[in-house]
Parts: structure tokens; sequence; C-alpha cells
């Protein structure tokens, strides 16, 4: 719920200066920035919680911690690539596919009822995907919207 709360914070927050500034509506850069910091939000989180994260990899995919490791640095990447206007629609798409890729890692973890933040299996269990997967959806699309829809 975090992410989504930065997200629809920082939107509402650039819209509104964006539009004071330059008397422009700027929908899809604010929606931009407000991906590219939920990005750099999330990343943090492969950093702070990378043993809990790894939990979240199932036993038989090696090098979980470098995976954790790795795709917070794709999320920094693809957080600083939206920005980019030679390179949105690219980072655009893969973003997409990133997303469409770390899903079943969350799926995995509600299976198993992960806490990723205590490194625990005392997590919310299956009703988290009730959440997370419309979350993911919500990402997906305004994803799509502020990068690649023109």
């Amino acid at each position: 719920m975090k992410p989504l709360i930065i997200l629809l914070t920082v939107f509402a927050v650039t819209f509104l200066i964006i539009k004071i500034l330059s008397g422009n509506y700027e929908w899809t850069l604010s929606g931009r920035i407000a991906m590219s910091a939920m990005l750099l939000f999330t990343a943090i989180g492969h950093f702070m919680f990378t043993k809990g994260m790894s939990l979240m990899i199932p036993d038989c995919i090696p090098l979980k911690t470098a995976i954790v490791y790795l795709t917070g640095a794709v999320e920094i990447i693809l957080a600083i690539g939206i920005l980019l206007p030679n390179y949105q629609i690219l980072t655009g798409w893969l973003l997409i596919i990133f997303l469409l890729l770390v899903l079943p890692a969350n799926i995995y973890a509600s299976m198993k009822h992960i806490d990723y933040q205590k490194a625990t299996f005392d997590g919310n269990g299956l009703p988290y995907l009730w959440i997370r997967i419309p979350l993911q959806i919500v990402f997906l699309v305004w994803t799509y919207f502020s990068t690649i829809y023109k």
C-alpha cells in the first residue's frame, strides 16, 4: 500500500506544481515523476530488506541475494529511464515487462506467508493478493498511460 500512497501523493503534488509553474496540465509528466519516485522507494526496500526479499524467491532459484540486489538496481535504472524523454517509451515497455516478471514472486510470497520486512513466515498470506494483484494492474496501466500512450 505504501507504494500506491507514494505514487498518488507525488502525482498530486507534481501535477499542482507543474500547473502553477507552467500553467499547463502535464498529467503524463506528473505520472512519470510519480512512478519514478515509487520505483526509487521500492528499490530502497531491496537493499534494506534483502534477506526478506530473498525469501520471496523459490528455493530452486540460485543466487537469491544477487537477484534481489539486481532487481533493486533495475528499479533505479527504470526510475531514471522513464524521466528521460528519448528513453521513456522503451523504458515504459521494459517497466511493464519487469512488473509482469515480479508478480510471481509476490504470489509466491503470499502463498508462503512471507513478511519481507521482518524476514519471517508470518505475513498476510493469500488475502494480500486481493490487494497486490489489482495494485500491480494499476502500476501496469499507470506505466502504459504515462510513458507509452500518445
